[in-house]
């Protein structure tokens, strides 16, 4: 199918399955006569004759005159709809029977089967929404918490569209002065604006993409979780604490040295954040090479991590912690750090003294690691026990310090958004200098239309190509 292929009428259940009721869509140049041809209004007229925004009940026929079900049917009309396009939505019992019948007879009348997107691609193509706000759509879909739901919906709702849009207006401001300088520049009559003028507005706009190229770290946390990783030596209980945290059975758990030999990660929330756990392979030395593939992929997810857990049994945590500072130490600078000492059940009287309060047992235990960062935070618990669980749980909170957002607040959570601001923001920094050095007009001007060409790609203005579109919208769900 060609991804700019609109002028098919095509159709979709749109609802998840196991409801009490379901959802049909269809969208298209025929979609009101198509849907007539399968549905008898149980008075009045036919859909076709009927004013838009209206719900009429009736039956869905077969051609031979069968009741399929007794349904209501909305009706929109080009171009006020989602999809710009003449629209109608069947609202039928749940049932996945009546459902796929329901569908089969639309598509025997000349229905297409919509793909995943379609309508929201309809709906960008016919100039309903950009492209930033229908990449909104399945990120709203998506929310799993209050800010990635205020995050979608600004977006949606055009705030990201409206920040670029001034952004814009600036940048072509700053070019039509450099463009008449250039056509104009034999007259030396007629005054210009001079070029600290040029700079100053320059700076504007760098200033506003680089705080937008920096909300995506938030952005992107909120979006798929702030990740967390757990380390450690082999048993030292990392698949334990995943566990716990997750209070499911996610890892596997045994006293082998090694089980764990691929990375493993869930997400949960704590306060309001997602947090994504990563389980990593025990780090220690091996001659086995899916164990040592592991242990690499360990250090590589220890680098993406924001927040690392550096899980040390309580019962040699001395030990432990030399033989592993200067693999990880060095790889958290940036990053904060927890130290959890686990298995603090298992410590006997010869370790601490066993009538001591937690504050002197820690005490105790953290005077055991020598060369300790300043900046890392120490923790004792029990994983098998789910002992000293809260506390960890507030620090990663206290860490991830991620802002309250509200609607109007414009964060960065898409890659792509993110790539096009960050080539806007080298173009606008080409523009800085060229206007530093002198430069002549045309040299800056031709970084001046590279930097509106690249947020130009974030709402759709230089997107041409069905690679691209179709890249976008085959992440959406089916009937959206």
């Amino acid at each position: 199918m060609n991804i700019l292929q609109t002028e098919d009428t095509i159709c979709a259940i749109a609802t998840a399955q196991g409801g009490a009721i379901g959802t049909i869509r269809v969208s298209g140049p025929e979609a009101i006569t198509l849907t007539d041809r399968i549905f008898k209004p149980v008075s009045g007229k036919p859909l076709a004759e009927r004013a838009p925004y209206t719900l009429t009940f009736g039956h869905i026929l077969t051609p031979e005159g069968e009741i399929i079900d007794e349904v209501l049917v909305s009706l929109f009309r080009a171009p006020h709809s989602y999809t710009g396009q003449d629209s109608t939505e069947i609202s039928c019992h749940g049932s996945s029977y009546i459902l796929q019948q329901v569908m089969q007879l639309l598509i025997r009348q000349g229905c297409r089967a919509a793909g995943p997107g379609e309508y929201t691609q309809r709906a960008f193509l016919n100039g309903k929404m950009d492209l930033s706000q229908a990449e909104a759509v399945a990120d709203l879909i998506a929310s799993t918490s209050a800010a990635t739901h205020r995050m979608a919906m600004n977006q949606m709702r055009g705030g990201f569209s409206r920040e670029l849009a001034v952004l814009r207006d600036k940048l072509l401001h700053l070019t039509s002065l450099m463009e008449l300088e250039l056509d104009f520049s034999d007259h030396e009559e007629l005054e210009f604006a001079d070029r600290s003028e040029l700079e100053d507005i320059a700076r504007q706009i760098e200033q506003v993409i680089h705080h937008l190229v920096d909300t995506f770290s938030v952005g992107n946390a909120l979006k798929n979780g702030v990740p967390v990783a757990i380390v450690g030596e082999t048993n030292a209980g990392k698949s334990t604490l995943l566990n716990a945290l997750l209070n499911e059975e996610r890892a596997i758990v045994s006293d082998i040295h090694g089980t764990t030999r691929d990375v493993i990660e869930d997400t949960m929330n704590l306060g309001g954040i997602t947090f994504r756990f990563i389980d990593t392979a025990g780090i220690r030395e091996t001659t086995d090479t899916i164990e040592s593939l592991g242990i690499e992929r360990s250090f590589q997810k220890l680098d993406q991590a924001d927040i690392v857990l550096w899980v040390i049994d309580a019962t040699c945590a001395e030990e432990q912690y030399r033989q592993l500072a200067d693999k990880i130490l060095p790889r958290c600078e940036g990053k904060h750090l927890v130290i959890v000492l686990n298995k603090a059940d298992l410590l006997s009287s010869d370790d601490v003294d066993t009538a001591a309060s937690t504050d002197v047992q820690l005490t105790s235990l953290k005077a055991a690691l020598p060369d300790l960062p300043e900046d890392a935070c120490v923790l004792s618990l029990s994983a098998k026990q789910k002992e000293g669980l809260s506390l960890l749980q507030k620090q990663l909170v206290d860490f991830a310090a991620l802002p309250d957002l509200s609607q109007s607040d414009v964060v960065v959570s898409n890659i792509r958004h993110y790539e096009a601001l960050s080539r806007a923001l080298e173009a606008i920094h080409r523009v800085q200098d060229g206007l530093a050095m002198q430069l002549s007009g045309d040299l800056v001007s031709q970084d001046l239309r590279e930097c509106l060409y690249h947020l130009g790609e974030i709402v759709g203005g230089t997107i041409e190509t069905d690679e691209v579109l179709g890249n976008i919208f085959k992440h959406f769900c089916i009937g959206k």
